[in-house]
C-alpha cells in the first residue's frame, strides 16, 4: 500500500512539472499574443510580426480633403500602400457629367475586389465627386445613386455643371485664368480670382501635399485622351501617359483640348506645376465605358509598376 501510495505522489509531482513548464515556455506565449496577420484577402503574410508598412492588399481608407460651398465633403478613398500616387478625379461638372462619377465609383469597385491589380510600389487614389453641391442638385446625393436617379431635363443637369457660387470649376485654376471663361459658345464664371473655390483649393492642396506620379481627370464628351499643357510644352511623361492609356482603351489621342478656348483649366494648371496629367473624356453624357477606361487604367498600373 506504501509503494502505492508514493507512486501515486511521484506522477502527480511530474503532471505538476510538465504543467508549469510548458505555461513558462517562450514559444507558447510569443503564438498567443502574436498570431499570423492577414492580407485583405484573407490569406497569411509571411512572418509572425505585423508590418508597419501596408501590402499592396492595404486599402488606405477615406480622407476628406476638403468642403464644398455648401459645407458637404469632398472625399478621397486610397488603395494600396505604394510611394508612386495615380490620382483618378471624376465629377469636377458635378451632375452634369454625373457618368464620370459613377465610372470613379466602378473603379472603388473593382480595386475592392481585385486588389491583388494594384503593384506593390503604387498607390491608387480616388476622388469620385469633386463638385458635390452640383451632384447633390442633380441626382440628390453626393453619393452612390444609379441612372435612374437622374432627371431626363437637360436643363436641371446643365444647371450641375457649376458649383453653388455658380462657377465653373474647371475654370478657376491657374493657367491663363479669367473671371469668365467659355464652355463651348457659353460664357461662364471662372470665379472672383483664381482658386477662389472651396473645392478647387482642396484639391489644389491635396495634390501639392502627396505629388502624385499621374493624374488622370475624367470628363465628357467628346471621346479621347488629351495631354495637358500651359505654355511650357507637354512633359514627356504626360505623352507617355496619354499613348498607354489611349492604346489600351482605344481612345484617340489628342495633344491638346482645342475645341474652343480654354481658361483656368484643371490639367493645364498640373501641367504648369510640372504634374504628368491627362483629360479622359468620355464619348456620351451616360454611358461609362467600363471595358475602355478599365484596360486604360490597367495600362497604367502596370506602367507604373515597373
Amino acid at each position: 500500500m506504501k509503494k502505492i501510495i508514493i507512486a501515486l505522489v511521484v506522477i502527480a509531482l511530474v503532471g505538476v512539472g510538465v504543467y508549469l513548464f510548458t505555461r513558462s515556455s517562450p514559444s507558447t506565449v510569443n503564438v498567443a499574443q502574436n498570431p499570423t496577420p492577414t492580407s485583405n484577402t484573407g490569406q497569411p503574410h509571411s512572418g509572425t510580426q505585423a508590418s508597419s508598412t501596408p501590402s499592396k492588399n492595404t486599402t488606405a481608407g477615406e480622407t476628406i480633403i476638403g468642403k464644398s460651398v455648401q459645407g458637404r465633403d469632398i472625399v478621397a478613398y486610397r488603395y494600396g500602400g505604394g510611394v508612386k500616387e495615380l490620382l483618378f478625379v471624376g465629377g469636377i461638372h458635378g451632375g452634369y457629367e454625373w457618368n464620370t462619377v459613377l465610372l470613379a465609383y466602378d473603379l472603388m469597385d473593382y480595386l475592392k475586389g481585385h486588389p491583388e491589380v494594384i503593384p506593390k510600389n503604387v498607390t491608387v487614389t480616388v476622388i469620385p465627386v469633386l463638385n458635390p453641391d452640383g451632384l447633390n442638385k442633380v441626382v440628390g446625393t453626393t453619393t452612390r445613386f444609379t441612372p435612374s436617379d437622374v432627371p431626363s431635363s437637360p436643363t436641371v443637369q446643365i444647371s450641375g455643371r457649376f458649383n453653388a457660387n455658380n462657377v465653373d470649376l474647371n475654370r478657376n485654376f491657374d493657367c491663363d485664368w479669367k473671371a469668365t471663361g467659355v464652355w463651348q459658345n457659353t460664357p461662364v464664371s471662372g470665379g472672383k480670382t483664381v482658386f477662389s473655390e472651396p473645392e478647387s483649393r482642396a484639391i489644389r492642396d491635396y495634390i501639392k501635399a502627396h505629388n502624385p506620379a499621374a493624374v488622370v481627370v475624367w470628363y465628357s464628351a467628346a471621346g479621347g485622351v488629351f495631354s495637358s499643357s500651359c505654355h511650357n510644352g507637354i512633359l514627356a511623361e504626360t505623352q507617355k501617359i496619354t499613348s498607354i492609356y489611349a492604346t489600351a482603351s482605344g481612345y484617340p489621342a489628342y495633344k491638346s483640348f482645342d475645341f474652343y478656348k480654354l481658361t483656368g483649366d484643371m490639367v493645364n494648371w498640373l501641367a504648369a506645376e510640372n504634374f504628368p496629367a491627362i483629360s479622359v473624356l468620355l464619348s456620351t453624357h451616360t454611358d461609362v465605358e467600363w471595358d475602355k477606361n478599365l484596360a486604360g487604367i490597367l495600362a497604367l498600373l502596370q506602367y507604373y509598376g515597373k
